[in-house]
């Protein structure tokens, strides 16, 4: 009989696994379905199409019949390039009742308590079926989820998603979606004394930066809308985090990339934050090209997730409560799988262990309170479906 490792154990595996989004995370695929697979357990794996080096896992305890419970975790976890880290992140190491290490929040320990749940489910039974979802590319736009969720149609139909994100256990029903562009402004290069006959990727990039912040600023002066009043801020946001370009200063620059991300509140729809990109897209574009008609300002979409909304009747959020006690109302800012699961049809709620505030930071850790909290949840989800 193969042993039955703690979710501790299980905790210190996963951490090992350095799955940043840009690199594989096959090796840690490989030990997860090995190691359920040697407790009798199915597992089955959707690849990433244009990446094969990047799969999902998801498998399937107890009858086969619908209206199962999954846990749904992501297997990625960002960079720790350039991060003063006091200890190895890729070791979780034990200290002053902390476990630190980069993902033992976000979100590979709620990620050990579900594969020790579906373990646990095998082996103790369960009347109602126990599901486990572990996605990639969580953390570069929740891309991965779509096919996921598609890819597990072939299980018996569940009813409810238990989105393990960080929330201290608290139970939320609803965060703000996001919509990601890369831009890349193809200018007019010319000598900078001539300013005035060439056109500046920079400079006219800048126009569309600045057209953000303007942006903010109306929304943020706004009266919130009901749905958008649960959130803070109570507004959808528009952002621009890097930006890079130019070939010397005395040159206008022929090129000048950067990202415009909205995080768009449940109540409005990602296609209305296109078209107004797109409307500015076009005007500034017309602009360049009154100077130089090769000038044009070129947007490609990266990442479109849908905002999770609350809704009546949510059997997950009721599970949720049932388990945690919590009966408080809580919205969040950050976006997670939840969207996907939502629009796929299923009862989702946003419930695991840890803070959101230490997620993606330097010497990023989970409190062995959440930890063992977490585990309690999940004897306690158990009970129920036993």
């Amino acid at each position: 009989m193969p042993d039955r490792l703690t979710p501790r154990a299980i905790l210190d595996t996963l951490v090992a696994f350095p799955t940043v989004s840009r690199d594989t995370n096959l090796p840690l695929i490989d030990w997860v379905q090995a190691y359920l697979e040697s407790h009798g357990i199915e597992a089955r794996r959707h690849v990433k199409a244009d990446d094969p080096s990047k799969a999902a896992l998801y498998a399937h305890v107890g009858p086969q019949v619908d209206g199962g419970v999954v846990l749904s975790g992501h297997t990625d976890v960002v960079p720790t390039d350039g991060q003063d880290w006091s200890t190895d992140p890729f070791t979780v190491t034990e200290k002053d009742g902390k476990l630190y290490g980069r993902g033992t929040c976000d979100m590979k320990g709620f990620d050990a308590l579900a594969i020790w749940a579906l373990v646990e489910a095998q082996h103790r039974g369960v009347t109602r079926p126990l599901q486990i979802a572990l996605s990639y590319d969580e953390e570069v736009g929740c891309t991965g989820a779509p096919d996921l969720v598609a890819a597990m149609a072939d299980l018996p139909r569940a009813s409810d998603v238990i989105v393990g994100e960080p929330t201290m256990l608290r139970v939320v029903t609803g965060h703000k979606g996001g919509l990601g562009f890369n831009v890349h402004v193809h200018g007019y290069e010319v000598h900078s004394s001539l300013l005035h006959t060439g056109v500046s990727a920079i400079m006219w990039g800048a126009k569309l930066v600045d057209w953000t912040n303007h942006l903010n600023d109306s929304l943020s002066a706004a009266r919130p809308a009901p749905m958008a009043a649960l959130f803070d801020p109570p507004y959808t946001n528009a952002h621009v985090g890097q930006i890079s370009g130019g070939t010397a200063h005395n040159i206008a620059a022929r090129d000048c990339t950067f990202g415009v991300s909205f995080r768009v509140v449940p109540g409005e729809t990602l296609d209305q934050w296109r078209a107004l990109l797109s409307d500015k897209v076009a005007e500034l574009t017309a602009a360049m090209q009154q100077i130089r008609p090769e000038a044009w300002i070129e947007v490609v979409e990266a990442s479109a997730l849908p905002p999770f909304a609350p809704t009546e009747d949510n059997r997950a959020e009721a599970l949720a409560r049932q388990l945690t006690g919590d009966n408080s109302d809580n919205f969040v800012s950050y976006a997670t799988e939840a969207s996907h699961f939502q629009s796929g049809g299923y009862d989702v709620v946003v419930c695991g262990p840890g803070s959101i505030t230490v997620a993606h930071q330097p010497d990023e850790y989970l409190t062995l309170a959440q930890f063992a909290e977490g585990q309690r949840f999940m004897e306690r989800l158990l009970e129920t479906l036993a």
